[in-house]
């Protein structure tokens, strides 16, 4: 029985299993009416998740809908369906939605899905003051109810027969913005208006225009009015008088300033009356501007005005603009078409303007000091006018020039370019220098005192001399340097050093060297070097020729080493030669004694060898004699005995024998001998010899 209810059981739990198992197939979202709403209409937000199960029955779903990452909607429903109504839609509603539905355990996703609420909903503007004085602010505020930032703001403010001025303001953290507007001259009655505008998947979308406010101006003063008196037929000379003047609300911070091309003339605080008066002039023509301030309000008039002439400028003429020096020089001062009037005449000076007389006419002998410009004055009625400038250039004659070398010496080095120098002392500037080669013109130019001239084209024929000459303005005319000739020095090229004899010198004899140059320009400076460890000058000289000779009178061992030669001249560039090598050997009656002192060693040796040999041989010969004897006379006996009893003669020769042995042996001795003080001698004979 237990096991029959055990297996009903577990049949039960298999069946109750198979039962509650599902799957999500989908999640889906989805806005009615569309993804794209209008600002205040409704909108639903459906999120519908397709459930698979294995039996029919209850499941509890959460429903979580997220706009841009947020979580805006959460629900539980044993539906697959659930809803988030919106009754009225709003741009800030404008977003990415999704949808997350989780059940059992299990949780899954919809796809994001972008809604759009189109339109902004209308903004509301406010102004601080209804009515403003000119010169004052308008302050306004604008604000986009149930507008989510970042959001722009657009104020305008606009005039009768004018372009609406505006501005704008980006508001990122909040959903209104203030601004001010000034009020200028002229705006009486005033409206403003303002819209906004966001930013959505990088396209802009603007609001419709705010309720239109409107703002009264009052003036604080009236235009002003600027008079002159006289107020026509104005004429150097006259008093002039000007009169601005205004009507203010309040006196207090008024301000009326009278101008002239920028430049203030008068101003008066507190008043409003303004009052000017000068001297009529000729300048004194053009357009004047009163204007009246007070804060911001501004408000301004202008007037022409225009004065005759009553006199020309006076007129400075001079007999002549050049003048040479100690000569008279006139000038004459005059007015056109009139005569009456008061004449000075002045030079012109940094620190004002010299008076050299009152009248009509000057003459004076001039000198240089006296260059510069002059002018005259004429003054009628109390109205002084200025003459342009004349200039008057004094001239002293030039001085005869002096034509010079820039280096100092007359002379160039071959290859080289000349700089030549022409100076006049005396003159006044400027002063044209011509540079001449023989008679031909080769540069002209204009300087105070001196002018250079570069000839690079030298050659060794070159034998035209120069000169130059110098002029100004004075009537004396042209003064011409003296003839300047020049030395082309022509460069040392290719030194040689020889020398009698060459190579090989005997110890104590005589030798020449002989230094020479192919070409250069005389003198010329010969210095003879030997170059061992360090260079030794041997000899120097300096001669008007290409070459020169050296005599080395005794020559010695100390004297064998490399030679050369170094030759220069006025070109500065010093010319080596290829070194040559002399060697001192010894002299033929050195060698003589050398070799007769070589001999007298060889003949010393071999006395000494042959007396040795003759020595030994007889101190070895007495022994060698006695042992013999001793030796023969037991040989004899045995010899005797042996031959009694062999019945023979016999005669032994062994004392011949060894004699004929050591005199052999003796003689191989001295061969040694001699073998070994052969190269000794040789050696001392060769350092002796060399």
């Amino acid at each position: 029985m237990y096991l029959a209810l055990l297996v009903i059981f577990l049949q039960c739990s298999e069946f109750y299993t198979q039962e509650r198992v599902f799957t999500f197939n989908t999640v889906e979202i989805n806005v009615q009416p569309s993804v794209q709403v209008r600002n205040g209409d409704p909108m639903s937000i459906v999120c519908h998740a397709d459930i698979s199960k294995s039996t029919d029955f209850q499941l509890k779903h959460n429903f979580t809908i997220f706009k841009d990452g947020k979580l805006v909607f959460m629900t539980v429903s044993d539906k697959g369906d659930a809803q988030y109504e919106v009754s009225m839609a709003r741009s800030s509603d404008t977003g990415d939605y999704e949808c997350t539905v989780e059940a059992g355990g299990k949780t899954k996703s919809s796809n994001s899905l972008h809604v759009w609420v189109t339109g902004m909903t209308k903004p509301i503007l406010t102004a601080e003051k209804k009515e403003v004085l000119e010169g004052e602010v308008v302050k306004l505020r604008c604000e986009l109810p149930e507008e989510v930032p970042p959001l722009y703001f657009f104020f305008r403010k606009i005039k009768m027969n004018s372009t609406p001025k505006e501005k704008h303001v980006f508001e990122p953290y909040r959903n209104f913005s203030v601004v001010e507007f000034s009020v200028e001259e002229g705006d009486n009655i005033l409206q403003f208006d303002c819209y906004g505008r966001r930013n959505v998947k990088l396209k802009f979308e603007s609001s419709e225009h705010s309720n239109k406010t409107l703002v009264t101006v009052r003036e604080p003063f009236i235009k002003p009015t600027l008079n002159t008196k006289p107020s026509s037929n104005i004429t150097e000379g006259d008093r002039i008088q000007f009169e601005c003047s205004t009507v203010v609300a309040r006196m207090r911070g008024i301000e009326i300033i009278l101008q002239k091309n920028k430049t203030i003339l008068k101003s008066v605080r507190d008043e409003k009356l303004l009052k000017y008066s000068a001297i009529a002039t000729l300048e004194d023509s053009g357009e004047y501007l009163c204007k009246v301030e007070q804060g911001r309000a501004s408000k301004t008039t202008k007037l022409n005005v225009v004065v005759s002439e009553l006199f020309p400028k006076p007129v400075l003429s001079a007999s002549m603009s050049t003048v040479d020096e100690n000569k008279e020089l006139t000038l004459s001062c005059s007015i056109s078409g009139f005569r009456k009037a008061n004449f000075s005449i002045l030079r012109k000076n940094s620190n004002g303007d010299i008076w050299l007389k009152n009248s009509r006419n000057l003459t004076m002998r001039v000198n240089v000091n006296d260059t510069g410009s002059y002018i005259c004055k004429a003054e009628v009625k109390g109205i002084v006018k200025e003459s342009k400038p004349v200039r008057i250039k004094v001239y002293a004659p030039v001085s005869k020039p002096a034509l010079s070398v820039a280096s100092g010496l007359p002379e160039v080095v071959l290859g080289k370019p000349l700089r030549l120098i022409c100076r006049s002392v005396m003159g006044t500037p400027p002063i044209i220098f011509t540079f001449y080669k023989g008679n031909e013109v080769k540069k002209t130019v204009i300087n105070d005192t001196y002018a250079t001239f570069l000839d690079e084209d030298i050659t060794l024929n070159d034998k035209s001399g120069y000169k130059c000459d110098a002029r100004n303005n004075h009537s004396s005319g042209i003064k011409t340097s003296n003839i300047l000739n020049i030395t082309v020095i022509v460069p040392i090229r290719n030194a040689s050093l020889g020398s009698i004899p060459y190579g090989e010198v005997e110890d104590g004899s005589e030798t020449a060297f002989l230094c020479s140059v192919k070409e250069g320009s005389w003198p010329i400076h010969f210095r003879i070097f030997r170059k061992t460890d360090h260079e030794v000058l041997l000899f120097e000289k300096s001669e008007n020729a290409d070459r020169i000779m050296w005599r080395k009178e005794a020559m010695n061992r100390q004297d064998t080493g490399t030679y050369y030669c170094m030759a220069s001249n006025r070109a500065n560039v010093d010319v080596k030669s290829h070194p040559i090598t002399i060697s001192v050997i010894l002299a033929a009656w050195q060698k003589g004694v050398i070799a007769a002192f070589v001999l007298i060693l060889i003949a010393g040796a071999v006395t000494l060898t042959l007396w040795w040999f003759l020595y030994k041989k007889k101190k070895a010969k007495g022994p060698s004699m006695e042992m013999s004897g001793s030796a023969l006379a037991t040989n004899l006996t045995s010899e005797k005995l042996a031959r009694q009893h062999n019945d023979g003669d016999f005669y032994s020769g062994s004392g011949y024998i060894e004699d004929n042995e050591n005199h052999m042996k003796t003689t191989d001795e001295s061969k040694g001998l001699w073998t070994r003080l052969s190269p000794s001698l040789l050696g001392f004979c060769g350092k002796q010899a060399f």
